[in-house]
């Protein structure tokens, strides 16, 4: 039963608030709180002030608080708890005193004075975002412990706003820290930041202590500040922090203070803290700071605008408060302005200034802060090609030892100024950092260091790229010439190859780039030849038109028409299977053709004929390509050497392909299993491994013609055992196509649910290396789906329903999709097996070089 209405203090008087809003008496609130109602009637009526915290949280759990309404019950229970009346002075000891600790007889004020020299700067009005940091300060707080003080460190990269997040975080915190919150900046970014004895002694001068009362020695100094906070709740902002040294005499020892520290540098060696590393504002946080700062007026009259100076600001916190304050000074300037001049980033940075606030200053700061081998480590790493770079790159773009150069990236990483990839050992820049080192090369570095840099990192790159593709050979010797440049360092087999090959992709793709521009050919043409092979394993990777265009135009800088035949023929592949560019791929399938004929070259008068037909059959002249098919094989039957009949063998299978799509898949059948046959024979001097991804290819297709036929049982087998081969080989453009097809002879066998899982595993794939399949993927699982019971596994009640000419019409869909499944794969593939390359010496080859090339199947 309530005694009457609560007169007390603020605490009391929320309480009381707070249950009548529940529709409690106060018998059902005690009782579920575990208190007496005197007990409660008491805290009502402010009898009773600053209960303990248990007992705060057990009348907030009891009444169903969240956590922000919690906080604030515990805030005002906080107030009125007693403070100490003093702390005692310390006392000499017999013998010397302990580590850190004061002999000082002086007595320093029970409480903080009203007013002192640290209080805490403004808060910001408009602040923005960053809740998820900020509710896990509020439970530092709330579980805050006096024998272990908490001490937050709030790091990272110029500009991400640490030390606004944490005077607003101090602000936010202040009501659970009734005796003081203070400010001092340490001046990390000064050239002499600021002594912790100095430091020391502001502090305790803010907390009362009286100038004459301040010991000499920083220890003690030390010691004393920590027996002046033993006993207080106060709130310490140990802004810009330069170092661990200049922070520890700092801390408290025991007491229930908060101590916040921010600083540019990651702090690693500070024990026992908590970390809040603030990140980028997602967009649509940077949109609301710019509309907390211009009004939302003038964002909802250019939202796209507004959404294009956030990422121009690359979310950046004090880049985008810098375009919002400048857009808030010139109330008539459109946000498409502004973007537009963001937009050129020559003047990026430039652009980026309102009043003192530059961001190029900011970035500034940090940059004056390292050594010389620092600097030039993060000048240097600017010129990397690609979204990252990895330590490698940049110990050969600043003429570093690679050890020196990775200390100077952790050195960079701790100062915020570069990235950290989180699984792999590699770096990147925010964009607008990555302009200013982009500037800081062009004003420290001369052209000549910059061309030296990148030429010395380009041939290494080029003779590591080289050296990782050939691993992918067949008939690649350990040891033969274009060896990696390090061999201690190389990848160790094709895993770790193609590991390196697709992390440094932009690298190496700018080296070749570089190469040809700058005369060097030859290597040009090695580079390419090499990557021949490893092509076959990504053919996803649309830069193979780039790659092997160079090498054409660097065979005929060199006068050498073999080598340009040879590199026409993989550019029309390409053009072929990574760009889906058919005409372009006939033209220049053609001018291999009459090339080759020119010089009597059979082998790649035949691969070009090959090429010819891919691409006819993809601007839908089926005929015709089935007519070069046939001459290419009949130009490859004259000759015996191996390599001749492995490009026979890969012109056989695909016009096998070709007669299947044109509904002849009786004749189809019997062609490739002609293939599987000379498969098992082998091919002299040829490696097993190769022979089984012909064979495997040939299955593949033995698979689809019996499919073709309707001969569901005894397609499965091969099918099988082509994705077996294909994914062991890591050729996902290959497994996962064969993978769909299997689905689909699984669903033909009514396996409804097993065709699922496969269709699905197959749709998952494609869509991982953006294969055109996927679509036929995703309609055939959908038609599984809604056809239900067509396949005879749907309840038999279901199946009933089923008219004819709603069976006839699923049927239908999905025999349609099956006629057209092969046209995408023409696309992508290259038809029968994998691309086969083999060396064979011909007529006309330079003294002590095979002249042939290797050809794709």
């Amino acid at each position: 039963m309530d005694t009457g209405t609560p007169v007390g203090d603020a605490f009391g008087a929320h309480l009381h608030a707070l249950r009548t809003g529940a529709g409690l008496s106060q018998a059902e609130l005690a009782q579920s709180a575990g208190v007496s109602v005197r007990g409660l009637s008491d805290l009502e009526r402010g009898r009773s002030r600053g209960p303990q915290r248990r007992t705060v949280q057990a009348l907030a759990a009891a009444l169903h608080l969240d956590a922000a309404a919690a906080r604030e019950l515990e805030r005002l229970a906080s107030l009125g708890r007693p403070r100490p009346a003093g702390v005692k002075a310390a006392r000499p000891a017999a013998g010397p005193t302990g580590a850190g600790e004061t002999t000082t007889s002086q007595t320093p004020p029970a409480r903080t004075a009203a007013h002192h020299t640290l209080a805490l700067p403004r808060d910001l009005s408009d602040f923005t975002a960053r809740g998820p940091a900020l509710d896990r300060l509020h439970a530092l707080v709330e579980a805050l412990d006096p024998a272990r003080p908490p001490v937050a460190v709030v790091c990272g990269q110029p500009g991400l706003g640490k030390t606004s997040f944490a005077v607003h975080a101090a602000h936010t915190l202040a009501p659970s820290f009734p005796d003081g919150q203070f400010a001092l900046d340490l001046r990390g970014m000064d050239p002499r930041p600021l002594a912790p004895r100095d430091a020391l002694a502001r502090l305790l001068h803010a907390l009362g202590t009286p100038e004459g009362a301040v010991p000499a020695r920083t220890e003690d100094r030390a010691g004393l500040l920590r027996s002046v906070l033993r006993e207080r709740r106060a709130l310490l902002l140990l802004d810009n922090a330069a170092s661990e040294d200049q922070v520890r005499p700092l801390l408290p020892g025991h007491s229930p203070t908060l101590t916040l520290v921010t600083s540019r540098h990651a702090l690693t060696g500070l024990e026992a803290v908590h970390r809040t590393e603030l990140a980028l504002l997602r967009r649509e946080e940077a949109v609301e700071l710019l509309t907390r700062v211009i009004g939302p007026e003038r964002v909802r009259r250019e939202e796209q605008a507004a959404r294009d100076l956030a990422e121009l600001c690359g979310h950046l916190p004090l880049a985008v408060r810098i375009a919002a304050q400048r857009l808030a000074a010139r109330p008539g300037e459109h946000l498409a302005k502004l973007a537009g001049q963001l937009a050129a980033q020559e003047n990026r940075l430039d652009a980026l200034r309102t009043g003192s606030l530059q961001i190029r200053s900011a970035f500034a700061l940090s940059y004056r802060q390292l050594d010389e081998a620092t600097r030039t480590v993060f000048r240097r790493a600017a010129l990397a090609d690609g979204p990252d770079v990895s330590p490698e790159t940049a110990a050969l773009l600043a003429g570093l030892p690679p050890r020196r150069t990775a200390r100077c990236a952790q050195d960079l990483t701790d100062a915020g100024l570069l990235q950290p990839h989180p699984t792999s050992d590699r770096y990147r820049f925010h964009d607008l950092l990555h302009l200013f080192a982009t500037e800081q090369t062009t004003e420290e570095d001369t052209p000549a260091d910059i061309t030296a840099a990148r030429t010395r990192t380009d041939a290494w790159m080029l003779r590591r790229a080289t050296a990782a593709a050939q691993l992918f050979n067949p008939d690649h010797q350990p040891g033969a010439p274009g060896a990696d440049p390090d061999p201690a360092t190389a990848p160790a087999g094709q895993e770790q190859a193609h590991t390196w090959l697709e992390a440094e992709r932009s690298q190496w793709l700018a080296a070749l780039h570089r190469a040809q521009e700058a005369g060097r050919h030859q290597q040009v043409l090695e580079t390419a030849e090499a990557m021949h092979w490893f092509s076959d394993r990504v053919l996803h990777w649309e830069l193979w038109t780039e790659v092997f265009g160079r090498a054409v135009g660097s065979a005929r800088a060199l006068g050498s028409r073999r080598d340009e035949t040879v590199h026409l023929n993989y550019l029309a592949w390409a053009h072929t299977t990574c760009l889906y560019d058919h005409t372009t791929a006939l033209g220049t399938a053609q001018a291999a053709l009459a090339l080759a004929r020119e010089s009597d070259d059979r082998l790649q008068s035949g691969w070009a004929l090959n090429y010819a037909a891919r691409a006819l059959d993809g601007l839908g002249q089926t005929g015709e390509a089935i007519t070069h098919l046939r001459q290419a094989a009949d130009c490859l039957s004259h000759h015996s050497d191996t390599q001749s009949r492995l490009a026979e063998l890969s012109t056989l299978n695909l016009l096998g392909q070709h007669l299947r799509q044109a509904g002849r898949p009786d004749e189809a059948l019997a062609i490739h299993r002609r293939s599987e046959a000379l498969c098992r024979a082998g091919i002299p001097g040829r490696p097993h491994e190769l022979i089984s991804l012909y064979r495997a290819s040939a299955q593949r297709h033995i698979g689809n013609d019996l499919a073709a036929l309707h001969r569901w049982e005894e397609a499965e087998a091969p099918l099988r055992h082509a994705v077996a081969r294909f994914e062991a080989a890591r050729m996902p453009a290959w497994s996962e196509t064969i993978r769909l097809e299997l689905g689909i002879v699984l669903r033909h066998l009514h396996r409804t649910e097993e065709a699922r899982e496969t269709l699905t595993a197959a749709h998952q794939g494609l869509l991982r290396i953006n294969h055109p399949r996927q679509l036929e993927a995703a309609t055939r699982l959908r038609l599984l789906d809604e056809a239900g019971g067509i396949d005879g596994h749907g309840p038999a009640a279901a199946r009933a329903h089923h008219d004819a000419a709603g069976m006839h019409l699923a049927e239908g869909v999905l025999d349609a999709l099956e006629k057209t499944a092969t046209e995408a794969e023409q696309a992508r593939s290259k038809g029968a097996a994998a691309k086969i390359k083999a060396d064979t010496t011909t007529p006309g080859a330079r003294p002590g070089r095979t002249a042939a090339r290797p050809a794709r199947a």
